[in-house]
């Protein structure tokens, strides 16, 4: 197939590029680059060293033959442009990561609020109408989170996408309705996510576009078998307190010897998916479309499920770091649970990978190696949800504040 990866730049888009690549397809990267925009304005950089998108398409040509293509549009600004893009190169298929992706940073000002809201809900709308406008039938990709259901504890496993519900008649009786499962988002960025389900329904059922929307978890794991293949394929870590996944970031914090920050209790459940798993759902959704016409086809891209504080303990033991627990800066449940039906992607052949001490290994050999890049004040997650939460964040988790004085 022609594919275009919107966002293939990042953080799941280049290894999700370069896999799709060995697979033989034709890959397009498009991608405003605006994720190395925003490590130069937070200040920070990803852990492993990455050469520029040229360089790295460069590098992966020289290795295997396979040409990855990069073209530079901002699908939230540039609408004229993509659209001339897409009846230019009509694809067969479009992965969409075009967004900004990180929670926290969607919460650290009004600023911050306005780009989220503005970057992802038009990038994903330009993408859709562009797909109408142009008449290519291309079937659409989204990778969405689980974070659209909240983390709420209601006693019952969340469905794929759809929940069965009866309702009740004028004349009495009870008809039967799928309806798309409560959103309940936690942050902007998910609120973002759940503005895009309403899109894809909308398109769907208007212009029959062919749409497919991945709830995925959280993200760990550094390689995939592509990203292995030379030094300058690796993709990037984040480590910060805005865009480090709370996994990833515990690793880290240990290689460097310092306190894995849990915020709260650590009774937060969340879900996870390795990044080789990742990349392998996004080939299985696109070998699984469904047709113009139906609904949109909702997966639950997660593995397995842990509570905060275990994997704390769990790393803790693993490697001899502190656990500190520090005030949570975003406004959520203290503890829930967090049950998720994920049979699809099962039935169609995904053997997951689970949470393995040798892989584990791997991220924090990864994370020692490149130790020497991480500016250790950028560790702490200082953006809070609210003015108030604001007031009782921990900026100083190392007590460096304390140790100065004499």
């Amino acid at each position: 197939m022609k594919i275009a990866v919107l966002g293939g730049d990042g953080f799941v888009g280049w290894p999700t590029s370069l896999h799709l690549s060995d697979q033989g397809h034709e890959v397009h990267i498009i991608d405003n680059l605006s994720r190395r925009w925003i490590d130069t304005e937070l200040g920070v950089q990803s852990l492993t060293p990455m050469d520029s998108i040229q360089e790295r398409t460069r590098i992966w040509h020289e290795e295997t033959g396979r040409k990855i293509h990069f073209h530079l549009i901002d699908l939230a600004t540039d609408y004229e442009i993509f659209k001339r893009w897409l009846t230019d190169n009509r694809p067969d298929a479009i992965i969409h990561f075009a967004e900004q992706r990180a929670a926290p940073y969607s919460m650290k000002s009004d600023r911050h609020k306005n780009y989220t809201v503005n970057n992802n809900v038009n990038a994903t709308h330009n993408v859709l109408n562009a797909l109408v406008e142009t008449g290519v039938e291309a079937h659409l990709v989204h990778l969405g989170t689980m974070g659209v259901y909240g983390y709420s504890t209601i006693g019952a496993a969340i469905p794929e996408g759809y929940l069965p519900v009866g309702i009740e008649t004028l004349a009495g009786d009870t008809v039967s309705q799928d309806i798309l499962y409560p959103s309940n988002p936690g942050s902007i960025y998910h609120m973002t996510k759940c503005l895009d389900q309403l899109l894809f329904q909308f398109y769907a059922k208007n212009d029959g576009l062919r749409i497919t929307d991945l709830h995925q978890g959280i993200v760990w794991g550094t390689h995939t078998e592509q990203t292995r293949r030379h030094a300058q394929l690796i993709n990037r870590f984040d480590y910060d307190g805005d865009y480090g996944t709370v996994l990833n970031r515990f690793l880290i914090q240990a290689a460097i010897d310092y306190p894995l920050t849990v915020h709260g209790t650590g009774g937060q459940t969340r879900a996870f998916i390795h990044i080789q798993d990742s990349v392998r759902c996004i080939e299985l959704a696109l070998n699984n479309p469904p047709a113009a016409g139906d609904k949109v086809k909702i997966f639950n891209q997660m593995t397995e499920t842990h509570r905060v504080r275990d994997l704390a303990e769990m790393i803790a033991k693993m490697t001899g770091a502190k656990v500190a627990y520090l005030p949570n800066p975003r406004k959520e449940a203290a503890e829930n649970d967090l049950i998720v039906k994920n049979e699809q992607f099962l039935a169609l052949g995904l053997n997951p990978i689970t949470l393995e001490e040798g892989l584990l290994d791997e991220v924090v050999e990864v994370a020692k190696k490149f130790a020497y890049r991480v500016d250790r004040g950028r560790v702490p997650a200082v953006s809070a949800w609210t003015k108030d939460i604001a007031k009782t964040v921990e900026t100083d988790p190392e007590g460096k504040r304390l140790k100065s004085v004499s």
